[in-house]
């Protein structure tokens, strides 16, 4: 009897330091799905939507503490983004997680999410500028 190799899927063929942060914005894209009844694709048009959404958060102006799980999960989904867009993968070290792309630059889109809720960042140009040149 033959054994078929079992097939391996994207997910694990993955490192270990993604595994935190694609749950991460796999909840933010189900949250959003059932509490604003917005569809995230995981594509980089999709994050233009995400960067209105942390203004309109903003603009609401609860306090860090209040929103920074939601932060997290929308940067992990920017992340998530330029890994499947340009090949990158996630990498993690002391609990801070970052995005390598190809070229061997780091990225923090948890950070830019951050940044983007003190109204100076933008995920959008993150990803942007992460997959020029892909």
């Amino acid at each position: 009897m033959t054994s078929t190799p079992a097939a391996t899927t994207r997910q694990e063929a993955r490192p270990p330091a993604a595994a935190k942060p694609v749950r991460w914005a796999a909840d933010a894209v189900s949250a959003l799905r059932e509490g604003a009844r917005l569809r995230l694709d995981y594509s980089a048009q999709s994050l233009w939507r995400v960067d209105r959404m942390i203004d309109g958060i903003r603009d609401e102006g609860p306090p860090y503490a209040a929103v920074r799980t939601v932060l997290r999960g929308l940067g992990a989904y920017a992340g998530e983004v330029i890994v499947r867009q340009s090949g990158a993968e996630w990498w993690a070290t002391g609990g801070d997680h970052w995005v390598r792309t190809p070229d061997g630059r780091l990225w923090d889109p948890i950070e830019e999410a951050r940044r983007c809720y003190t109204g100076d960042g933008s995920l959008r140009l993150l990803c942007r500028e992460a997959t020029a040149g892909r």
